[in-house]
């Protein structure tokens, strides 16, 4: 069966099959709009091509990159314009790299933190809970 772009079509489960994604995924990208919705074939199946797998590849890969679906959107407008220029796109990824540099500051910190409280623990038979104290501490003395 070829589908609209001249390529051969498939249904929402090959789709999903083909780029590693699960079969409710593709469901919600269709919902929530990053997907635009496939024609349907005379028995009214949804018919899939090339263009969609490449989207959903896109929108898997942005999300492994760690874009919020906000972001994605973003993205996939830039995209769909091809007008844009890479400023644009360049904007939203530099955003998103002072967001990742900001958890990994969060991460250290936590670290470090987690790190002093495992110390603290040592063999784990003290009476009083080095976590579980710095648990109920407040956070302004970490």
């Amino acid at each position: 069966m070829r589908g609209h772009t001249g390529v051969k079509s498939m249904q929402r489960a090959e789709l999903a099959q083909r780029t590693g994604c699960n079969l409710e995924t593709v469901r919600y990208y269709e919902k929530v709009g990053l997907l635009p919705e496939p024609p349907r074939t005379p028995g009214g199946y949804r018919s899939y091509d090339a263009t969609h797998e490449r989207r959903i590849r896109f929108i898997l890969r942005a999300r492994e990159l760690g874009f919020s679906l906000h972001e994605v959107r973003e993205l996939l407008h830039l995209v769909d314009e091809r007008d844009q220029p890479c400023t644009d796109v360049r904007v939203i990824a530099a955003a998103h790299l002072d967001d990742i540099r900001a958890k990994i500051a969060d991460l250290r910190r936590m670290e470090r933190v987690l790190k002093d409280v495992v110390a603290r623990c040592a063999d784990g038979t003290q009476p009083e809970c080095p976590l579980i104290e710095t648990l109920f501490r407040d956070r302004a003395m970490t």
